[in-house]
């Protein structure tokens, strides 16, 4: 498109948009083949359509969907409600591809009352209205098996599928099935169970499906009082069974405080690009429903208008009447005869933060799943995590690990871990002896070992780490940066990760001075930090240990020039020890291992014997 037909094209639009009223409406873009590409709402069309098109608008990509638009329709309503109404039914007709995309991951369950002459309950992730009265979606599979255990108990719905009708039952056209036989079923197809009866079941089992279960608890106690006082016990003992099931179901679920009644609360998580909006309603001071929707950002859409289109959009999924929100901010939406609550403390506050908590938790399990698709996903989030904490130039893609183990100074060793993208290399791993310190000194050992790693890294240009960790504190902080930046002249990012007086890591530090860096103990990122400290720890006191073997098995036998393993293995076993090797004579070694071995261990004991002395 040239300068001139752009142009063009802006001029068109803007004189559409001076056109428009100043009332609530939805609009709708369209593209040179006349899809609609966008749809919006506003309280008022005019105002709303002109700031697509200001000189000021800075979001790159509102300035691409501005560059597509060819056409503008709108359609005026009466309210702002209608306004989030229409633009959600237009958003799901077609499809526009700069809105939101909703997406619900999976089909969720609901339970269907149908409306046979005998209705019967089940669970179905098919939606059909004229079929019957659907209850849910349940994101919560648990709750929603809990609830249709109940009412099989108490209820005992049918659960055949014949097209009971009254005429046929009249006539006896059915009969019974084991679940009669075995109190599951009342047998109202063959007129076991009267119809007024079984419909009386179904309306109590609906009660319980919308979680009035407080007033139909009232109900059933004033019936068992008037069946006692009528003295009928039997029958009082079977309702009371019933009462106590449901007062036991009741129980178990989430009770927020029983003067909170028919409330929707809907909080906002996200993580750049995805939106996670969950839902909770509460029904008598107990919460029955609770969902999370997941929105793919299209336009850079902020939290306030997300949580708008979420409102308007779970409320009509979920046929809620609720006449109050509560919501963890304030929102320009005014929706007629309802409440909108920002709780600051109490019972509210209380569910609101229930339902951030289940936002969040949404957004980690979806986090896990994907991370389990795509291991190097996990990698690189921990990598950005600590970029972040740090301020880290760039990723820290390897990242370095120096220990030192000593016994009071003697076979002093030092090693040097490497873990590529969050991970051990352990064909990078390093062990040195230390060659330049003596006696117990840790400091100068470290100075020896980072400036023999670095100074060879640097002398053949290889790769330098992204980031040196030091097992301790603000002392080996600073004398892995004396090597590191004053005497290599090198540019490494040096952290320490320090542990408190019961020897457990509790602290990470960076900067010089080094401050501590706010990390929680109990994230997945200090946990890696930890299990580097761990590794390297490992990795050093293995190889001291093994060092301290070899020392120990060294023995005056191994210093005789010409005298091998397996000449000394076959001594000691003979001789079993040094000592008795020592002191046997000429004759008796040779008979063990010959003439010429045995004159060069007697000359070696008695040229030391004469030395010594």
């Amino acid at each position: 498109m040239t300068q001139e037909e752009n142009t063009r094209r802006l001029e068109k639009l803007k004189s559409i948009v001076r056109s428009m009223p100043d009332k609530p409406g939805s609009y709708q873009f369209y593209d040179a083949e006349g899809t609609i590409i966008y749809v919006g709402k506003a309280k008022s069309l005019k105002n709303r359509v002109s700031s697509y098109f200001h000189t000021e608008v800075d979001r790159y990509k509102t300035k691409v969907l501005v560059s597509k638009i060819m056409d503008i329709s709108y359609t005026v309503v009466n309210t702002e409600e209608d306004a989030l109404l229409l633009e959600n039914s237009l958003i799901k007709k077609y499809n526009p591809r700069y809105n939101v995309l909703l997406k619900d991951g999976k089909t969720y369950p609901s339970i269907c009352v149908t409306n046979e002459f005998f209705p019967r309950i089940f669970k179905t992730r098919k939606i059909n209205k004229k079929y019957g009265t659907y209850y849910g979606p349940y994101s919560h599979l648990p709750s929603m098996y809990a609830i249709l255990d109940l009412i099989k108990e108490l209820y005992h719905p049918r659960t055949c599928n014949l097209p009971l009708r009254q005429e046929e039952v009249e006539k006896g056209k059915y009969k019974v099935c084991l679940d009669y036989h075995i109190k599951r079923c009342g047998g109202p197809c063959v007129g076991k169970q009267t119809h007024e009866e079984y419909i009386a079941n179904i309306n109590q089992a609906k009660e319980i499906l919308k979680g009035k279960t407080r007033d139909l608890l009232r109900k059933m106690r004033e019936d068992m009082m008037a069946l006692a006082e009528e003295l009928k016990f039997e029958e009082a003992e079977v309702l009371k069974k019933k009462y106590e099931a449901i007062l036991s179901y009741c129980s178990k679920s989430e009770v927020v405080s029983h003067t909170i009644d028919n409330v929707d609360v809907f909080s906002i998580t996200n993580d750049g690009n995805t939106a996670f909006i969950n839902y909770i309603h509460v029904s008598n001071g107990a919460i029955n429903q609770s969902f999370t929707f997941e929105y793919k950002k299209k336009l850079d859409e902020t939290d306030e208008e997300l949580l708008a289109l979420g409102i308007i959009e779970m409320r009509k999924r979920f046929n809620s009447k609720s006449k109050e929100i509560i919501l963890p901010v304030e929102l320009d939406l005014n929706l007629e005869g309802i409440t909108i609550t920002v709780p600051q403390r109490g019972d509210k506050k209380t569910l609101l933060d229930l339902s951030i908590m289940n936002g969040k938790q949404y957004k980690f399990d979806r986090l896990k799943q994907k991370e389990k698709l795509n291991p190097e996903q996990k990698a690189v989030r921990l990598m950005t995590e600590l970029q972040q904490a740090l301020k880290l130039p760039r990723l820290p893609y390897q990242i370095e690990c120096f220990d030192n183990s000593n016994i009071s100074g003697t076979n002093a060793v030092a090693a040097c871990i490497v873990f590529k993208k969050m991970k051990p290399s352990k064909s990078d791993y390093r062990k040195y002896n230390i060659k330049t310190v003596e006696g117990p000194d840790d400091y100068a050992s470290m100075k020896e070992v980072v400036r023999r790693r670095y100074g060879r890294l640097k002398e053949e240009n290889e790769r330098m780490p992204d980031l040196i960790i030091t097992d301790g504190g603000k002392g080996q902080m600073e004398v892995v940066r004396e090597v590191v930046e004053d005497e290599l002249k090198l540019d490494i990012p040096i952290a320490g990760l320090a542990k408190d007086n019961r020897h457990r890591t509790n602290e990470l530090l960076y900067g010089f001075p080094p401050i501590t860096i706010g990390l929680k103990t109990d994230s997945e990122l200090f946990h890696v930090l930890t299990r580097i400290q761990d590794e390297v720890h490992r990795f050093a006191i293995t190889f001291h240990r093994d060092k301290r073997s070899k020392a120990a098995l060294h023995s005056e036998l191994d210093d005789i020039k010409g005298i091998g393993p397996k000449t000394k293995e076959l001594l000691l076993e003979k001789l079993k020890t040094v000592k008795r090797i020592k002191e046997s004579d000429h004759e008796t070694l040779a008979k063990l291992i010959g003439e010429s071995k045995a004159k060069l261990i007697t000359e070696f004991f008695e040229a030391k014997k004469e030395l010594e002395n």
